[in-house]
């Protein structure tokens, strides 16, 4: 499991996916291919596939969950340290594990080398794509 996702567990955000189309085996096709991907013989050659479906998801109001988070850990100020938004979520926020979840979310090479820059970056991408995923994040803290 990757670091991301746990964040996106532990404030009750998670991407729900309609299930796997069921595997068919038909003549011509490979084992394991799903029907929707299987050569169709009007169109000799052509792989048709549908296009994946994500279930509409209800927005999750995180501000409220880390707000009553913070209740119990006073002096975190989570809204601009990634490293106490990791703690205040029990994470490990070692300059280790910032590092990790900044490469698997694609930090720029340059600002790698400079920790204080990662961590303004990071702390910012983690809260856009918390929002992508269903989070409600003020304006205020996307910029």
């Amino acid at each position: 499991m990757n670091i991301f996702h746990t964040i996106l567990q532990k404030l009750g955000l998670e991407k729900h996916t309609e299930p796997k189309p069921e595997m068919h085996v038909t003549a011509g096709a490979h084992v394991g291919t799903p029907q929707s991907a299987i050569t169709t013989p009007s169109v000799p050659g052509k792989a048709v596939s549908a296009p994946a479906h994500v279930a509409e998801m209800p927005m999750v109001d995180v501000m409220s969950k880390l707000e009553d988070m913070a209740h119990a850990h006073p002096g975190l100020n989570w809204r601009v340290s990634i490293a106490d938004l990791l703690q205040l979520m029990g994470m490990d926020n070692s300059y280790e594990a910032r590092r990790a979840l900044a490469i698997e979310l694609g930090c720029p090479s340059d600002m790698m080398t400079d920790s204080a820059r990662m961590n303004v970056w990071l702390h910012k991408t983690v809260l856009q794509k918390i929002a992508e995923n269903g989070g409600n994040v003020p304006a205020s803290l996307l910029d």
